[in-house]
């Protein structure tokens, strides 16, 4: 929730100087490629690691420092056999956000070609019809060929690992695959410059997360239940003990009472050190993390801001380095929207801008310093709201986080500070650098790539139309207005069911540019339907029996 100035600032320079040495026992990230409009890319440098997980590997030792430039096949191989690595481990996304991986060892790669050529044309095969959202049987047969420049040594598995993010081929044809997200965002990168609106496209998002200390759940033909606890959580103020044996010394957040305390209110603070070491050292530039406003543990860690592709390769580390220090701790981290009631649910709420030649195409002298790209952009987000939910909001438990009350907008209108609009232009800096669109109802539970890019290509298509966003809301609590009031803001839908419907309807935007492809969205909507509405529309529901089982 919190919006830093710096999240829209004037892109830096990349760093040049290069640290002495830097052990494998750390997570390295390899030089990154910079347009030197964007953000900082992180060089090579050391995380602090724990005690445990430090071992004895050589050690790396640049003999000169450079800009960071994009990393070739043949120099990730000059430093796997330098450092002793092990295994090569490739990670992909599925359709819905979910990574997926393979690990080959390091010895099946000498002399192989895809260590001998660039892009390591030979990839890696395997079965697309066992994975959500690709292929059928009859055609399962796919590729997986790693980008170079997403290199780093993964601080989770014992064996010296380096780990690498894949693209998705047809092996037949050797086209990228239009179900692979991450090639969508790619595409929606092109689009920008092909349109010639602009050359670089800016996402900063606040992921929010909860860390529980424990989740249970189940659900079959006669029962069904969930509990999940955590010693922070205010229901065991009451407890002779927490939940790890010592006694209750209280000093937990209430509900809504957790945004920015400090310890011993606040007790993760470490973990959430932990992650955030972790991650600077794989390229995520941190801005600063805190609690969140829900008790039991939420949490938030704000990433600076980078192009669109590579934010989505930064979403997908961020969950995962997250989750995996969580377990290191004996927690439990998750992203689902709504996993408390009567509390605040996590979002994701996304700050976009627009750049050409070094300028922010966002900043103005319109309203609230912004430019008049900037209001038919939100005129975009807002015509295409409801159908963007299908992709950003894209659980059934993402819209029990989307009802007023909760921090969570569902007025589709726009206005400066006002955080109950679902469009929010942040006045937290004047410079016009920092001007951007936060749209706010999206969260984490989704696909990040194809959530940057719909929400980028909704605002485009108010771009390329000139479309009049409206006044803008600023005095008026919109959760506040009454039934009469609120008849003529439009806001999202209230379940899955009808922001798919929307999408069903409204979708021609995403097809621009062949960003979005016909079959993905068909593939997207039937799987959203059977696999998310339908279940959860035909089982019952505990909290009925609260009310019904005396009818």
């Amino acid at each position: 929730m919190a919006s830093s100035p710096a999240r829209h600032s004037s892109p830096p320079s990349s760093a040049s100087a290069t640290p002495a040495s830097l052990t494998t026992s750390n997570w390295v990230r390899f030089p990154h490629s910079d347009s030197g409009r964007g953000p900082a890319k992180q060089e090579l440098h050391p995380v602090v690691a724990r005690p445990k997980r430090v071992s004895n590997h050589n050690s790396l030792t640049p003999t000169t420092s450079r800009e960071a430039v994009p990393l070739t096949p043949d120099e990730i191989k000059s430093f796997c056999a330098a450092n002793d690595i092990r295994f090569v481990d490739v990670k992909f996304v599925d359709l819905f956000g979910r990574w997926q991986h393979i690990t080959r060892p390091i010895h099946e790669l000498n002399g192989w070609e895809a260590f001998d050529s660039s892009p390591w044309a030979a990839g890696y095969g395997f079965d697309g019809s066992s994975i959500r959202g690709f292929q059928k049987i009859e055609e399962s047969d796919m590729l997986l060929i790693p980008d170079p420049d997403t290199a780093i040594i993964d601080p989770f598995i014992q064996s010296p690992t380096i780990s690498l993010i894949a693209n998705v081929e047809d092996p037949v044809t050797r086209e990228r695959y239009s179900r692979d997200a991450r090639y969508v965002a790619q595409k929606a990168e092109a689009y920008v410059k092909e349109s010639g609106v602009g050359d670089t496209v800016y996402i900063g998002p606040e992921l929010e997360f909860f860390i529980f200390d424990e989740a249970r759940f189940a659900s079959d033909q006669h029962s069904s239940f969930y509990s999940i606890d955590s010693d922070e959580g205010i229901w065991n103020s009451g407890a002779e003990a927490t939940l790890r044996g010592d006694l209750n010394l209280a000093n937990r957040p209430g509900y809504k009472e957790g945004y920015f305390p400090v310890s011993p209110h606040d007790t993760q603070t470490d973990i959430r050190n932990e992650m955030v070491e972790l991650m600077e050292a794989a390229g995520i530039q941190i801005e600063l993390h805190h609690h969140e406003v829900a008790t039991a543990g939420q949490a938030e860690i704000d990433m600076r801001f980078d192009t669109l592709t590579k934010m989505g390769d930064k979403s997908m580390l961020y969950k995962y380095i997250v989750k995996n220090v969580a377990k290191r701790h004996g927690k439990v981290a998750t992203f689902m929207p709504k996993p408390l009631y009567q509390d605040n649910g996590s979002g994701m709420h996304t700050h976009l801008s627009i750049w050409k030649d070094g300028a922010n195409l966002f900043a103005g002298d319109e309203y609230a310093g912004i430019s008049k790209m900037c209001l038919h952009y939100i005129a975009g987000l807002i015509r295409h709201g409801k159908a963007l939910m299908a992709i950003a909001a894209p659980t059934t438990n993402s819209y029990k986080r989307l009802v007023p009350g909760y921090e969570a907008p569902v007025n589709l209108v726009y206005s400066a500070r006002n955080r109950s609009a679902a469009c929010r232009i942040p006045l937290v800096s004047l410079s016009p650098a920092s001007k951007r669109v936060e749209f706010r109802p999206p969260d984490p539970a989704g696909n990040p790539y194809l959530t940057f890019a719909a929400v980028f290509m909704a605002g485009m298509d108010g771009i390329l139309n000139e479309w009049d966003p409206g006044e803008a809301l600023d005095r008026t609590n919109l959760f506040e207005l009454s039934p009469a009031e609120l008849e003529k803001v439009p806001t999202v839908a209230t379940s899955l069911e009808g922001s798919l419907k929307a999408l069903e309807e409204d979708h021609d935007f995403l097809l621009k540019g062949g960003v979005f492809t016909p079959d993905l969205l068909d593939m997207w909507i039937s799987w959203k339907y059977e696999n998310d509405c339908d279940p959860i529309r035909m089982r019952p529901h505990p909290y009925e029996f609260n009310l019904y089982f005396d009818a």
